[in-house]
This record gives structure tokens, C-alpha cells and sequence, in this order.
């Protein structure tokens, strides 16, 4: 996307008016009644003095505002703007397209209202503090292009503030979508998780979110790279999040460059641009797994990464298996919103990922190991996994 903004000052192409600032213009959101007003009667419901008796209902019994307002089907979509798409720190006034585009996806794909909050603001206890005073507002919190560290220690301070879903998607949902396309592959080669070594490049959001799911989920090894190499347990520069994930993964005990991890692994999960050496890709065990996800330029090209795997997957949508956060985030949400679910857990992102994983699971080719984010039966499939496993580990609250 970076490349494509040549002089982002101009709506003029060499052929004409940009479409992507033709389709912007005015925004791509507005906000409509559910109800008439057409006369004072309409009007006298809706308003004063109709309103107060509602208001009054909820004074005296507060768990009825999911009943009688758009609490419990809305979510806000907030940024700071400091780690936006493939453009980074841009800003919160020009992060804001992106969380327009956010919210009008929650709304196509799983009816889901949400509303776009860019926040002037970097310090994280006031990030969490701004976002716990709004939260009242809303039934979920969707953290947004918020840059690592940071995002990590946001989530879950806010988290322990506000009894709604607090969900960092740069983190989880590309963990989601990452574990069922890996499931699929899996079961495409007769394969179980248990059985696969897995490298991730890039420790970042993203990587470290994939990491702990594929280690919930009972992956054989993962070794997560940074761009020192790999995260292990004799290096003196790691984080406080890397220290943890270095006690979580590579049980195998390397240590040394990316190239070093990739030697007779069965998957690679690129979640941080560069390119890897096609050298280095050769080394990798047969009927490998690549999912060179890093927007628009995959870390391993698909053109070399199909000589050696069985199956490739990318975060373009120009490519089979499109690895698509697009897939998760809505159902996710819709689920917890159903049963007004206080917290997103780890089971209920597990059973987004199985649930994904199982809308194709009886069409499964190597060019398809992932829906595509326009089949309607994902929506509705990951919500129901994600509701029921809310009911089932006592977070739902209906």
C-alpha cells in the first residue's frame, strides 16, 4: 500500500481522478436512525419525554442498557495511528480512512455497527485510560494499528478496566486466520499440528499473537524470529513480551539467523516483510508449508515459494489463500456480542480458528486451504463456535 502513494498530496492520476480518493470523498460511514421520527408523536418516543422512562429503567437496573440501546451490538474501532497497515506511524487523523474501513467491514460481513475512534495520544496509561471512559458506550473494543510493544501492555490493562471484549486484531485475528488456513494444510497432507516445526518471522504484534496460538493449539516446535534471529533463551536483548515467548517456543534450543530455523522446517509464517533467500527456502522439509504474509511484497515471492511447498498462502488478494483478517474479526465479535461475552479467551480463539478451518474442510486443494473473506458462511459459523465456547467457559453473560 506504501508504494502505491506516490504524492499523497494529489487526487490526480496520469489517466485521471484516483478512484481510491473518488470513493473516500465524504467519508465511507454515516450514521442512520432505526426508528421513524415523522411526527411529534414519533418524536415524544424517541425523545423526551419517552426517553426518560427508558433512561430511569436503566438507572435502577443497568444490564437492561444491552436491551434498550445499540450497546450490545456495537463496537468502537480504535488507533492511535502509530503502526497503521503497511504505512506505520501516520498519525491518528490519517489513520483514520483505515478505521472507517474497518468499521464498514464489521458491518458487511457479520452486521456488526462499529464506530472509528483515532486517538491523539501515545502514552499507553492514557490510551487505557481514554478507552475505559468510552467503553460504557460500547459492546467490544477493537484495538487497531497500534504499535508494538505497546499494544501488548494496552490490551491487557484495559482488559483488567472494562468487563467488555477487548480484542488487539493485528494481534489475534491474524493468529486466527493463520491457525485454521495451518490446520488445513495439515489435514490436506495428513498431517497433525503435533507432527510440524514451525518458523515465524517477525516477533512483532502479529508474530507473537501467532506464536502463542499455535502453541495452544499443540504445534510441534516454533521458533520466532526477530531481526536478530531467532528468540531464544541465551539472548540478553529480549523484551519483557519476547522473554516470555522465548519460555514459550524453540524447545528444539536453536539459536543463530532466520536461515539457520528455516533448515528442515515444515512451515514458514512471515508476518514482517524483507525477503528470505530462495537458498534458505530450498533447506525446508518436503511438502512444506509458506505463508509469506507481509502486504504487497511477500517475504518468499509465490513463484519460488511453490517450487518447494505444497501449499502457499499470502496476504494479497491476487493469490489462492489469502490469509485475511477479514475472516476472523467480524464473527469473533458478533459471537461475543451475542451472548455479551466480558472477554475474548483463548479457547474462544481457538474455536474461531477451528470453526474457519471447517468451512472448507470438505473442499480442501492446495489452492484453497483458507475461505475466501466473501463466502457468507463464515461469519456465521465462527460466531456460533465463539458463543458457544463463551457459554461453555462461563465469560457469557446471556
Amino acid at each position: 500500500m506504501a508504494s502505491e502513494i506516490i504524492n499523497p498530496q494529489s487526487e490526480l492520476t496520469a489517466t485521471g481522478l484516483d478512484p481510491a480518493f473518488a470513493l473516500h470523498r465524504g467519508g465511507k460511514m454515516a450514521v442512520r436512525s432505526t426508528v421513524p421520527v415523522r411526527d411529534a408523536d414519533d418524536l415524544s418516543l424517541a425523545y423526551t419525554p419517552g426517553v426518560a422512562r427508558v433512561c430511569g429503567a436503566i438507572a435502577e437496573k443497568p444490564e437492561l442498557v444491552h436491551d434498550y440501546t445499540w450497546k450490545s451490538q456495537v463496537v468502537a474501532v480504535i488507533t492511535d495511528g502509530s503502526a497503521v497497515l503497511g504505512l506505520g506511524d501516520i498519525g491518528p487523523e490519517a489513520s483514520l480512512p483505515v478505521m472507517e474501513g474497518k468499521a464498514i467491514l464489521f458491518k458487511q460481513f457479520a452486521g456488526v455497527d462499529a464506530v472509528p475512534i483515532a486517538l491523539d495520544c501515545r502514552d499507553t496509561d492514557d490510551i487505557v485510560e481514554t478507552i475505559a471512559r468510552l467503553a460504557p458506550s460500547f459492546g467490544g473494543i477493537n484495538l487497531e494499528d497500534i504499535s508494538a510493544p505497546r499494544c501488548f501492555e494496552i490490551e491487557r490493562k484495559l482488559q483488567e478496566r472494562v468487563d467488555i471484549p477487548v480484542f488487539h486484531d493485528d494481534q489475534h485475528g491474524t493468529a486466527v486466520v493463520t491457525l485454521a488456513a495451518l490446520r488445513n494444510a495439515a489435514r490436506l497432507t495428513g498431517r497433525q499440528l503435533g507432527e510440524l516445526r514451525a518458523v515465524i518471522s517477525g516477533a512483532g504484534a502479529a508474530g507473537a499473537a501467532i506464536a502463542k496460538i499455535l502453541v495452544g493449539a499443540g504445534i510441534g516446535d516454533v521458533a520466532l524470529c526477530d531481526r536478530k534471529g531467532i528468540v531464544s533463551r541465551d539472548r540478553d536483548d529480549l523484551t519483557d513480551v519476547k522473554r516470555e515467548l522465548a519460555g514459550l517456543t524453540n524447545s528444539a534450543g536453536l539459536s543463530g539467523p532466520l536461515e539457520t530455523a528455516l533448515d528442515g522446517a515444515d512451515v514458514f509464517i512471515g508476518v514482517s516483510g524483507g525477503t528470505v533467500p530462495e537458498a534458505a527456502v530450498a533447506k525446508m522439509a518436503p511438502e512444506a508449508f509458506i505463508f509469506a504474509m507481509a502486504n504487497p511484497d511477500p517475504e518468499i515471492h509465490p513463484e519460488i515459494a511453490s517450487r518447494y511447498a505444497s501449499v502457499v498462502a499470502t496476504g494479497r488478494s491476487d493469490y489462492p489463500n489469502q490469509i485475511n483478517n477479514v475472516l476472523a474479526f467480524p464473527g469473533i465479535f458478533s459471537g461475543a456480542l451475542q451472548v455479551r461475552a466480558s472477554r475474548i479467551t483463548e479457547g474462544m480463539k481457538l474455536a474461531a480458528a477451528e470453526a474457519l478451518a471447517a468451512v472448507v474442510a470438505d473442499e480442501l486443494s492446495p489452492s484453497c486451504v483458507i475461505p475466501s473473506p466473501f463466502d457468507e458462511r463464515v461469519a456465521p459459523a465462527v460466531a456460533a463456535a465463539v458463543a458457544q465456547c463463551a457459554r461453555d467457559e462461563g465469560v457469557a453473560r446471556r
